[in-house]
């Protein structure tokens, strides 16, 4: 919860891919919060009581939302969607605004990396910036397993990871009221 909001604030792909693993963490757990109490949020070092009991809160609404959701099994809360949506969005004002020629040149720079991962996907295709962050999530779950990534595989992450980082960033400076879309 802590890191979540810091990330939230700072790099919003760092924070959408943190929520994702706190999806996965939770269904680890089986949705099942004394498991969560116990294994992670008790083992906090450092922190309040009133930090832990915040901390077990956060988790208690994301488990309810998760089941209200239907996002048990698999999927993303709304939340994360919305920032999905809104990563989208932005992509797509950055894209056709002339001010943002360089950002642009990054886009089409990366897009037959999209057209590649989309084509992957199979029956289970998603918009490109989620697209995007699944093959980032899915190498970070890969690096966490101490499974082998090809150089290949590792040389579009860096790609996609400078995208997003701008992208990132923009979206920073955005939400900050710092940009001048058309």
């Amino acid at each position: 919860m802590i890191t979540a909001s810091q990330k939230k604030r700072e790099n919003i792909a760092e924070y959408l891919l943190y929520m994702w693993q706190i999806e996965d963490l939770i269904r680890a757990f089986g949705l099942d919060l004394d498991r969560i109490q116990e294994n992670i949020v008790n083992r906090h070092d450092g922190i309040s009581e009133e930090q832990r009991k915040e901390m077990s809160e956060w988790y208690e609404s994301l488990i309810d939302m998760m089941r209200r959701e239907g996002v048990v099994e698999k999927g993303h809360l709304q939340i994360n969607k919305n920032v999905i949506i809104a990563l989208d969005d932005l992509n797509a004002s950055l894209v056709k605004d002339p001010k943002y020629a360089k950002y642009a040149a990054e886009y089409y720079k990366v897009l037959p990396l999209i057209v590649e991962l989309r084509a992957r996907a199979g029956e289970n295709k998603v918009g490109e910036m989620e697209t995007l962050f699944n093959f980032l999530y899915g190498i970070l779950m890969l690096k966490i397993q101490g499974k082998e990534i090809s150089q290949e595989t590792l040389d579009a992450a860096k790609e996609v990871s400078h995208f997003v980082g701008t992208l990132a960033q923009y979206y920073k400076k955005d939400f900050n009221n710092e940009l001048d879309l058309e």
